[in-house]
C-alpha cells in the first residue's frame, strides 16, 4: 500500500507538491486517464511520481507526460512496460478549448496537480497556472510562515 499522509484523503495516489509552489493556480479540471492494466496495478501499490510530469496539449487533445509508474515485479511477461509513457487525458471538448486558448497567453501553463481514485477511475486533478518569479515565491513562503505563527499564538492565548 502507498504511505498514508496527513495531509491526503483516503482516495489519494499521488501529490504535486512542487507545482503549487512553482505556479499560482488559477482553474482547475478533472481529466480521467487512458491506462494499461499494468500500470492500474502499480498505481494500487502506490507506484506513482508526479513531480516532474507535465501537460502537453496536441491535435486538439490532451497528454500527460513525465509521470512516472513504476511497474511492478509481477507484471506480465508479455507486456513492455513503459515506465514513462505519454499518457492521453481525457476531457471534454469544451475543457480542452478553454485549456488551448489560455496556454497560448505567455506565462502560462498546465500542471497535474494530483492524482486520484474516483470510485474504480484513476483522475488526474489538473491546474491552469501562472508561473512565479523568485519573488513572487519568498512571499508566499513568508505568508505561509506567518500564518503558522499566527496559529500557535492563538492557541498559546487561548490556554
Amino acid at each position: 500500500m502507498a504511505k498514508s499522509s496527513k495531509k491526503t484523503s483516503p482516495g489519494s495516489i499521488a501529490q504535486n507538491r512542487r507545482a503549487r509552489h512553482d505556479y499560482f493556480i488559477e482553474d482547475r479540471f478533472e481529466a480521467g486517464l487512458m491506462l494499461m492494466g499494468w500500470e492500474v496495478k502499480s498505481i494500487r501499490d502506490g507506484k506513482v511520481q508526479l513531480a516532474e510530469s507535465y501537460v502537453q496539449l496536441h491535435r486538439g487533445e490532451a497528454f500527460l507526460a513525465g509521470c512516472t509508474i513504476t511497474p511492478l515485479l509481477s507484471a506480465s511477461t508479455h507486456v513492455i512496460a513503459e515506465p514513462q509513457r505519454i499518457r492521453k487525458l481525457l476531457l471534454h471538448a469544451k475543457e480542452l478549448a478553454r485549456l488551448f486558448n489560455a496556454s497560448q497567453q505567455k506565462g502560462y501553463t498546465i500542471v497535474p496537480l494530483a492524482m486520484y481514485w474516483k470510485g474504480n477511475k484513476v483522475k488526474c486533478e489538473i491546474a491552469l497556472g501562472k508561473g512565479k518569479k523568485q519573488h513572487d515565491k519568498r512571499a508566499t513562503t513568508r505568508e505561509k510562515d506567518w500564518q503558522r505563527d499566527k496559529q500557535r499564538l492563538f492557541k498559546v492565548s487561548s490556554r
